[in-house]
């Protein structure tokens, strides 16, 4: 057994395997339910005798069921699910630089205990790995009345408070703290990189794949208040009334609304137009407090400037949804359809003349892509780039045998080097080339997170970027025609809030 770990709030004792030591389960706040339901994160109850963090803290209350997700249910109605996991290695010489993981899972799912995200491959590689529950669905991202804001990034933030206060004692250097995402995660990330309450608590960033997603109050609260009638909550649904429901009543409600999203067009613009497995119905809000400004603007004001980041997609991003909704035909009415909602400024022509030669099925997919992924990402890329800001961009371009191309979510089992595991899936036969495509991946996050530098040069005119896959060239980026289109879009990243205020 390990010697405990003296911790803020009490002395926890993990475990080692095969040279590489975790804790599990470490809360880093209260549960947050009772009266501490809907508010902002509040410090753990203290303990003194000396706590088992042998095994993972129960999730946060999932709102969907994702493929490649391994989280059993739960039949608790307030988990202990503000935990955190720890992986470092059984012997440093000094501390080590600390990486930070959020999960993905469209604000609605998802826990930092997958085994997706063992964390023991990147600690090979000289770096501690903490992984991070938060809330989700309406406790984590709802706009209620008389509740704070973003609570579920606010759980991060006390995450990365008790990782600068504590991580030392495991071996970390808090001093050299890395938060890293993918999808929903990636998008938690965009949003610390600009929170004021997040200043000093991190000191690079990795964003996979950016969502689109950040939400107006008004669309935030309409979405929250279509969620609590299908609930049965009649008139304005505030915290107290919101908290008579167990979180799960509350995501039974967010599927039926899910499942309906296409009639609201009228009410929620092009948000009714994303397909329930890729587009989700919650996310960061702009809310002029927790979050003062969108991140874009604030990337562009120079709030990261000093921050390092990387940021990237894979290159089929939205192959994975079309696979999933088992839509392996779309027709040229389908198609058209994508291409006036989700082209930039809903020129469908303009994008046709791009890939005049595209089948109906390609500029379905690539549409979607750029709209949900490729824009955000890049253009949070150019925007920090364009304030000063050190930034590292790559596109994931892996071709599995027997698999479908580079889909999204297939860089997670090259990140964690987990091919057996969650979206391993993806990758059935990982060929030679694919396993060091992950090998260098890992090497360079992690080198990023001792050095601010992840061995390629940064994003400027040339737009070099680095592509994993192949013979993991630095080339000049392959998706320029599509980003320079999407950059003539009169809402470009931001579509979705101006679309709610302008009421359209």
């Amino acid at each position: 057994m390990l010697n405990p770990v003296l911790t803020q709030t009490g002395p926890v004792q993990g475990r080692e395997d095969d040279g590489v030591r975790s804790w599990l389960g470490i809360p880093y706040a209260a549960p947050p339910w009772g009266r501490h339901r809907f508010a902002p994160p509040q410090a753990p109850t203290p303990w003194s005798s000396v706590r088992d963090a042998s095994s993972y803290g129960p999730p946060a209350p999932q709102g969907l069921q994702f493929p490649g997700l391994e989280i059993p249910p739960s039949t608790d109605p307030a988990p202990d699910c503000l935990t955190l996991n720890i992986w470092a290695p059984s012997a440093a010489p000094e501390a080590l630089p600390v990486m930070v993981w959020f999960h993905g899972g469209a604000y609605l799912a998802g826990a930092g205990s997958e085994r997706a995200y063992n964390g023991t491959a990147l600690v090979r590689e000289g770096v501690l790995v903490v992984t991070v529950n938060y809330r989700m669905g309406v406790d984590g991202f709802g706009q209620i009345d008389g509740a704070v804001s973003n609570r579920g990034i606010l759980d991060q933030i006390a995450a990365l408070e008790w990782v600068r206060d504590n991580i030392a004692g495991f071996g970390g250097d808090p001093q050299k703290v890395t938060i890293f995402g993918e999808s929903a995660g990636a998008g938690c990330v965009l949003a610390l990189l600009t929170m004021p309450r997040a200043r000093n608590l991190f000191h690079r960033a990795i964003a996979q794949s950016i969502p689109r997603m950040f939400f107006s109050p008004p669309l935030a609260h309409s979405v929250t208040q279509a969620v609590a009638a299908a609930a049965g909550i009649e008139g304005t649904a505030d915290a107290r009334t919101l908290a008579t429901l167990t979180p799960q009543t509350l995501a039974d409600a967010t599927r039926l609304v899910i499942s309906t999203m296409g009639n609201r067009a009228d009410e929620w613009g092009t948000l009714a137009y994303t397909s329930s497995s890729s587009g989700p119905i919650f996310g960061p809000i702009v809310d002029g407090d927790t979050m003062p400004e969108d991140p874009w603007t604030a990337l562009r004001n120079g709030a990261a400037r000093e921050i390092p980041i990387i940021t990237g997609h894979t290159r089929d991003e939205y192959r994975l949804f079309t696979a999933q909704q088992k839509r392996f035909s779309i027709t040229t009415e389908e198609a058209d359809t994508a291409l006036h909602i989700f082209a930039p400024n809903g020129d469908a022509d303009g994008y046709r003349a791009i890939m005049p030669q595209a089948e109906p099925g390609e500029l379905y997919e690539k549409v979607n892509t750029d709209y949900l992924f490729l824009a955000p990402t890049l253009q949070a890329a150019m925007a920090a780039a364009d304030a000063g800001g050190h930034v590292f961009v790559y596109e994931l371009c892996i071709d599995p045998v027997g698999g479908m191309g580079s889909p999204h979510a297939i860089d997670l089992p090259l990140t964690f080097n987990t091919l057996d595991t969650g979206m391993g899936a993806l990758i059935p036969e990982p060929t030679d080339s694919v396993i060091e495509s992950g090998i260098r991946m890992r090497s360079a996050w992690t080198r990023f997170a001792a050095t601010g530098n992840p061995g390629w040069p940064q994003w400027g005119p040339d737009q070099s970027v680095q592509i994993w896959g192949g013979e993991n060239p630095v080339v000049r980026y392959p998706e320029s025609e599509r980003l320079e289109l999407s950059l003539t879009d009169s809402c470009g990243a931001l579509e979705l809030l101006q679309h709610q205020e302008l009421g359209r």
